[in-house]
């Protein structure tokens, strides 16, 4: 086998491990409170799950180009939809789906157009740099989910944060894999820790991300931010550049229009099923009247806040 084909099989069974992940991480966030998460059983394993998926994308991008491994992890949330259906009974609406596919197909196109170059050799200070716009921009997004109230959006921008960790720990792994021939130097070591603390705070982001926004949303946030901080990183400091010219320049605009309204329509789509929730929770809870009680039910004195609206 071929170390192009090792690396695609690797990617997709790594989009596997980490699919598998988000489903178990957001069943946790689900049932769980957040100070008690390393006492339960599930949550080690979607660490399992992830440490799986993080090992086979290392050796994946030992053995491909950057700009074929991280498209291919764009396929986590195609794997993501059909596996919380069939495993946890959760089906996503055709919105859902449509956005899934509209941001799949979309990042691909995108990353497909850069060329598959040798990367330029990025220095210690260019190194520095690039981790300290890197946990800057993670900072932002993360205090910026602390001043939103929307549920849906502080869950989108956790995950985006989680998104520019999980990148930026691949461009860090790829540095490193690129100079892993002439031997661990000592001046490797900081990209190890910046890799060790980039997966941890992926981990920690994407976990708190699907509290109160579902799997859809953040898992689609995640899988599109990802390889498109790798990207960027590989067009502006690797030397990388599309292919076609100005054509593909055009392609790449179009293909990311794509992608985005594929998250658009998925968050929309979360947006509106927890609406509905939350009406519908209102309507079931103990002392809390349902809107627009008949006339019936007042004359009579009769208490329906206790009956559930379908047996009504």
């Amino acid at each position: 086998m071929s170390a192009l084909a090792l690396s695609v099989l690797l990617s997709l069974v790594s989009a596997v491990a980490y699919a598998a992940a988000a489903i178990v991480q957001e069943r946790v966030a689900a049932a769980t409170p957040d100070s008690t998460y390393l006492r339960q059983g599930a949550w080690w394993v979607s660490v399992a799950l992830n440490g799986l998926g993080a090992l086979l994308h290392v050796v994946a991008l030992a053995c491909g180009p950057l700009t074929l491994v991280q498209p291919l992890g764009a396929l986590t949330i195609v794997f993501a939809l059909p596996m919380a259906a069939v495993f946890v009974r959760r089906k996503a609406g055709a919105a859902a789906w449509r956005g899934a596919v509209m941001a799949t197909v979309g990042l691909a196109g995108l990353l497909a157009l850069t060329t598959d170059a040798d990367a330029d050799s990025v220095g210690g200070g260019q190194r520095l740099l690039l981790a300290a716009a890197t946990f800057g921009g993670m900072a932002v997004l993360f205090l910026a989910s602390r001043v939103v109230h929307g549920p849906v959006v502080r869950s989108v921008l956790l995950a985006a944060a989680a998104g520019v960790s999980f990148g930026m720990a691949s461009v860090f792994t790829k540095l490193v894999a690129e100079d892993w021939d002439a031997g661990l130097q000592l001046s490797e070591v900081p990209s190890l820790l910046a890799i060790a603390v980039l997966a941890a705070a992926g981990l920690l982001l994407s976990q708190a991300s699907y509290r109160g926004a579902g799997l859809a949303a953040p898992l689609a946030t995640v899988t599109v931010v990802n390889p498109v901080v790798a990207a960027t990183v590989g067009l502006t400091m690797f030397g990388e550049e599309f292919r076609y010219g100005t054509a593909g320049l055009v392609f790449a605009l179009a293909s990311g229009i794509v992608a985005a309204g594929g998250l658009i329509l998925l968050t929309t789509e979360r947006l509106g099923a927890a609406s509905r929730r939350s009406r519908t929770e209102h309507k079931t809870l103990p002392g809390i009247p349902a809107p627009g009680p008949s006339a019936e039910s007042k004359s009579t004195g009769s208490d329906q806040r206790l009956t559930p609206p379908a047996l009504r």
